[in-house]
């Protein structure tokens, strides 16, 4: 597999980084959620910052995957068996990222309810640390992630450069509307606990992928989107009612 950015000028080239592009953007949704909670927490001239740091690491992390498929592979072979069941590095990174989104996800919502909202304070010392502490989170869920996009990109090509163009494409169309989708879910609560939910629902499928249950994606993004569209309304019915009033 070389670098061979050729590929691109082929109708059949331009298809799968089409493609692959648009996949890589709808992988990365669940990513741009979690940063846009955990950099929400930051004063907001240091959110970009997070947002840039994280979205970076993103690419690094994935263009080094790429480079390392050969290792990627590797990861897929068992380590060991527990009642008949094959567990394989990848197995074992995917449960250990599904436990820290449940963990996280509870978390956050705990301190919604409990309106104990944690914000970092503006003193530079404990923004400096809650700044790294949170591109620190980013990067673990990062690598997790990771694997989805890595995994759909040698499914959908043999081309390397190819994958490398989608991926940084899919990175850019997320720096460029994380910012939004941070400010949108600010303004919101209720939508703050609605993403929460749904990176619970993402915990529970990298859960079930290590225990070898196959949960599509799908059904996933379909609940969150029924969940938004009824969230939207109540939005706009709340709103009319305040004019109304006022």
């Amino acid at each position: 597999m070389s670098l061979d950015l050729t590929a691109l000028l082929t109708t059949e080239g331009l298809i799968a980084f089409l493609t692959l592009s648009l996949l890589e953007i709808v992988l990365g949704i669940d990513n741009i959620i979690f940063i846009s909670i955990l950099t929400n927490k930051l004063p907001k001239e240091n959110q970009p910052t997070a947002r840039l740091a994280g979205i970076s690491l993103a690419l690094v992390f994935r263009v080094a995957m790429l480079f390392g498929i050969s290792w990627i592979i590797q990861l897929t072979e068992p380590l060991f068996t527990i009642f008949e069941m094959d567990f394989t590095g990848r197995d074992l990174v995917l449960l250990a990222g599904g436990l820290f989104l449940l963990a996280k996800s509870t978390s956050e919502i705990h301190h919604k309810m409990e309106g104990e909202e944690h914000v970092v304070e503006s003193s530079s010392k404990k923004v400096k640390r809650g700044l790294t502490g949170i591109i620190i989170q980013i990067a673990l869920l990062d690598i997790v992630f990771s694997f989805d996009s890595i995994l759909t990109a040698i499914g959908m090509t043999e081309e390397l450069g190819i994958m490398i163009m989608a991926v940084i494409v899919s990175l850019v169309v997320m720096l460029i509307f994380a910012g939004r989708i941070s400010a949108f879910i600010a303004k919101h609560p209720t939508l703050q606990v609605l993403a929460l939910s749904f990176l619970i629902l993402i915990g529970v499928m990298l859960i079930a992928e290590g225990f070898h249950q196959h949960i599509s994606k799908g059904y996933i993004y379909f609940a969150v989107s029924f969940s938004l569209i009824v969230e939207i309304i109540n939005m706009r019915v709340r709103k009319s009612k305040a004019t109304s009033k006022g």
